[in-house]
């Protein structure tokens, strides 16, 4: 196998929501391939330890917050990278919130609100502020994370899965207009993953009865095989992939429960 092809020697990163779970392991996959990261959530008590926990592995970390509900915090987060590092060579959208759990007609404005500017609009306020000075050094990736909520119907969490619908939209529409300057734009959809985030489904008995019997490989995911895809999306060896929507759920959008 060609390390190189998995490689991130010298480049730099920024990845949001990367204090725990999937963006956590993320960060630590790429800083272990040799990239130079920033580490961004919006409390930076959490940033700086997180960074300091990955300074003790070895791995060059820079802790910045930033409110992602916030366009104007979003543009400060871009603006201080792109200094910082001169460059920024891949960016993950990580950061994610489910305010709402139940029907969508129980919703309120404010949850609507919330869910689609910290999923989705922020995801575009951050991209449309770095890919230009992507392109003018020639190309990147960014994988934006979506879910496979936003596959399929959910009673419980419609109004997440429908922000992250949008991502995977989002990938692929940034991939055709930012393609022609090398920029490849990627979405991932996990399934249930081992992470605090998904505890209110992990931690009840006879939802996971029932989801392990609808995952042919029946058990739930680890971060780390989310950020091994990710990195895949960053490195050469995911060169030629983009606008796609890639689902990790151990087959449970195409299991038939038996």
């Amino acid at each position: 196998m060609n390390a190189d092809l998995f490689g991130l020697a010298g480049k730099a990163a920024l990845i949001t929501g990367a204090t725990r779970g999937i963006g956590l392991a993320i960060a630590r996959a790429y800083g272990r391939a040799g990239a130079r990261l920033a580490i961004s959530s919006e409390n930076l008590e959490d940033c700086t330890r997180v960074a300091a926990t990955l300074a003790e592995e070895g791995i060059d970390a820079w802790p910045i917050a930033a409110d992602l509900s916030q366009q104007a915090d979003v543009t400060v987060l871009a603006e201080a990278v792109l200094a910082r590092f001169g460059n920024l060579d891949a960016l993950v959208c990580n950061a994610g919130i489910a305010p709402h759990m139940g029907p969508l007609a129980t919703a309120s404005d404010l949850d609507w609100d919330a869910t689609l500017t910290v999923n989705l609009r922020s995801a575009l306020w951050l991209t449309s502020a770095v890919l230009p000075a992507m392109a003018a050094r020639g190309g990147g990736s960014v994988v934006l994370m979506a879910s496979i909520a936003g596959g399929r119907g959910n009673k419980a969490l419609g109004l997440y899965g429908i922000s992250k619908a949008g991502l995977a939209q989002l990938a692929r529409n940034l991939a055709v207009e930012w393609g022609p300057k090398n920029i490849r734009i990627n979405a991932i959809s996990p399934g249930v993953i081992q992470t605090e985030f998904a505890r209110p489904l992990t931690d009840n008995p006879d939802v996971m009865q029932r989801r392990i019997a609808l995952t042919p490989l029946r058990r739930v995911g680890r971060p780390e095989e989310v950020a091994a895809l990710a990195l895949l999306l960053a490195a050469p060896g995911g060169a030629f992939i983009s606008g796609q929507n890639i689902v990790v759920d151990g087959g449970t959008t195409i299991g038939d429960g038996n």
